[in-house]
């Protein structure tokens, strides 16, 4: 018998596995059965390059469960003493770098890199052994224990068979390992597409109203999984099964991606464009990595580009690097050099779709809307490639490219400054009227409704060549696209200031919510009151909901212009009925304020060019006493025209009429506007 240390540089060797070493402790049965497939692919090399001469026999590795137990047995390569000191005695050393070294021609299939993966047992186990015999003529079959000390034993003892019995002890905070069911999701989730068969317990059928075993094992992975297929083999009905297999409560996808790549790295898999949901988080992490067919993680972020972490399905590249646990990629070249590859095969597969049946891309357009837009608006190189297939889509449903909508809309939405206009709503009912009104004038209005329309809007008004954006909501219609310098108001500037402060002392009181009042002649077959909000304003706090940093636009008010039109009957009723009822009292009042105003303004006039010392202190206090008089004159003004005003119906419906165009009439008002209408109608 042989006793001695662990060749390692401290004693504290196991505690750091245990803790830190893989980011969970289930990772160590991954890395054992990693590691019995290692063995059994070196051996089937050995067999193909004429140096095993031996039967290969059944290669399926079994995985076992006893009362205190887990063992995983291979007839693999095996070990001799010799091998186990260096590399189960010697931390690092990994028999796979040197076995890859030799046969690096032909060892393609090997998985193992870097010799820690074995020391992941003792994260669970409290006694591991192993029990080995070579394939090696005449070799002495040995037995290696140790209790998680650097201290082991290695003796000589019998084994039949060549190959490979790692026992572990399970330790008694790791229980959990000695559960049937646990184990099974364990090797459900890291070695289901393993390329040596194995086997876990027996399968069952039903005897008698129960579950028993059979005499078969029951092997559960698929040794040839689909991406290690030739794409010419394959049917669309094999993807579409495969994809049920990795997401089985997904909707159907929308097509796919098969990746085989030889060169400058290798890279295989399968990508699949699922139907995206609203809710970019919860797409993530759909997107499996391998290493030959070993599961590492789905985290692919960096390997992936970031929009791409949308699409689901699998990846499996032997050149991706992976640290001691598989678990973390590392930086470099190749992760960069496959990431710039992904980027142009998606883009090159929708193109293609694109270019070859429209029609269907069309028809996905609203599931592959959010996922185009986020990878244009995060990723340069592929808005240079998508804009091209980029689709907007109408308010009546049809769809353009950049390019033909530009052509569509440039001969009536170029406005005075040869700006083009790209009108757009993002709820049709909601907006209903303002589209509607856009239509009579002969414009497009595209239909924006995407959870990263505002942010491509804004890109787009980057991109394009003098162009602007602009909701159909956020201005009356003639101001939307100006196409001739603005015509005088009709109306005098005592009777704007007179349904402005009418209207005005009528609006509700909304929680961070300010009303500008106006008038506009807008026709007589316009709205007699139009709710509007401002494009920059609105822009900014939508964009504060989806992007950091603008969070401070997202506790500003929300900014309207209630706009009313001098050219409605109604809105002309309102200003004749104020002027009989109100004139005779809002004209002294306005009168006082004319004339002082005209000798504030003389004093000020006279002020000019002063110094304060210069100024007679009897001016200051004429102009005090003005300034204050006219400031009391005009809210004796207000107030008659608030009074006036609660007592007229017709305002107060105008002003409902507005807001429930909008969706801002709720509740008590609500309620009270359809009583009042009840009213009105009697």
């Amino acid at each position: 018998m042989q006793k001695g240390n662990i060749g390692v540089t401290t004693e504290n060797i196991f505690p750091v596995i245990k803790k830190f070493l893989y980011s969970d402790h289930e990772i160590f049965l991954r890395e054992l059965v990693s590691n019995a497939v290692d063995a059994t692919q070196k051996l089937k090399t050995l067999v193909s390059m004429g140096e095993y001469q031996g039967e290969l026999g059944d290669l399926t590795i079994h995985v076992n469960l006893d009362k205190d137990t887990l063992t995983v047995s291979d007839r693999g390569l095996g070990l001799t003493a010799e091998e186990i000191d260096k590399y189960i005695n010697q931390i690092a050393f990994s028999g796979a770098n040197d076995f890859l070294e030799k046969y690096k021609n032909d060892a393609n299939a090997i998985i193992g890199h870097f010799g820690l993966g074995f020391y992941s047992a003792f994260m669970v186990a409290k006694k591991v052994e192993i029990i080995t015999k070579s394939c090696k003529e005449g070799a002495q079959a040995v037995k290696w224990t140790c209790d998680g000390s650097p201290e082991f034993t290695i003796e000589d003892c019998d084994k039949a068979d060549r190959g490979t019995d790692i026992i572990l002890y399970i330790d008694d905070d790791c229980k959990e390992f000695l559960e049937e069911a646990r184990i099974s999701s364990l090797l459900k989730k890291y070695c289901s597409f393993l390329p040596i068969p194995i086997a876990f317990g027996k399968k069952k059928e039903w005897k008698d109203g129960k579950q028993v075993d059979t005499e078969e094992d029951n092997i559960i992975n698929d040794t040839c999984p689909l991406w290690t297929r030739k794409p010419s083999e394959l049917k669309d009905e094999d993807y579409k099964k495969f994809y049920r297999e990795l997401y089985p409560m997904a909707d159907e996808p929308l097509f796919w991606i098969h990746l085989n790549v030889d060169y400058p790295f290798h890279l295989t898999g399968i990508l699949y464009f699922p139907k995206v949901k609203s809710n970019i988080e919860l797409n993530r992490n759909k997107i499996q990595l391998y290493c030959n067919q070993v599961y590492v993680t789905d985290s692919v972020e960096g390997i992936v580009p970031d929009f791409l972490t949308l699409l689901h399905g699998v990846l499996d590249s032997p050149d991706i690097p992976l640290n001691v646990s598989r678990s973390y990629l590392q930086s470099d070249s190749n992760v960069k050099k496959i990431s710039t590859y992904i980027t142009k095969k998606v883009s090159d597969r929708l193109q293609s779709i694109f270019k070859n049946d429209r029609k269907q891309f069309e028809e996905k357009w609203n599931d592959l809307k959010i996922f185009i837009n986020y990878g244009m608006l995060t990723q340069e190189d592929f808005y240079d490639r998508a804009k091209d297939f980029a689709l907007f889509t109408d308010t009546d449903g049809k769809y353009y490219t950049f390019d033909e909508y530009k052509t569509l809309i440039k001969d009536n939405q170029t406005d005075k400054d040869n700006t083009l206009i790209y009108l757009y709503a993002n709820h049709k009912d909601e907006q209903y009227s303002y589209i509607e009104a856009a239509k009579n004038k002969g414009y497009n209005v595209l239909l924006m409704n995407g959870q990263l329309d505002i942010a491509v809007v804004s890109m787009l008004e980057q991109k394009f060549e003098k162009v602007r954006f602009t909701r159909v909501d956020s201005d009356i219609i003639d101001r939307l696209i100006v196409k001739e310098d603005h015509k005088e108001q009709v109306l005098e500037v005592q009777e704007e200031e007179a349904l402005s402060l009418m209207f005005r002392s009528q609006l509700p009181q909304m929680d961070k919510t300010d009303f500008h009042v106006s008038t506009q002649a807008m026709g007589e077959n316009a709205m007699p009151v139009m709710i509007t909000q401002s494009e920059y304003m609105r822009r900014m706090k939508e964009m504060a909901n989806i992007q950091a940093g603008m969070s401070f636009y997202g506790e500003m008010p929300d900014m309207f212009n209630l706009v009313l039109n001098a050219d409605h009957k109604l809105v002309k009723d309102v200003l004749a009925d104020e002027t009989k009822v109100c004139s005779a009292q809002t004209n002294p009042i306005q009168q006082e304020i004319d004339e002082a105003t005209q000798r504030s303004n003389e004093l000020r006039k006279n002020q000019t060019g002063k110094k304060d010392e210069e100024i007679p202190t009897s001016e200051k206090d004429e102009l005090n006493t003005l300034d204050k008089k006219i400031e009391d004159l005009k809210k004796q003004k207000e107030a008659i025209y608030s009074d006036y005003a609660s007592k007229n119906p017709v305002i107060k419906q105008l002003i409902d009429l507005a807001l429930l165009q909008n969706g801002m009439l709720k509740g008590e008002a609500l309620n009270n506007f359809v009583k009042r209408s009840i009213e009105l109608i009697q």
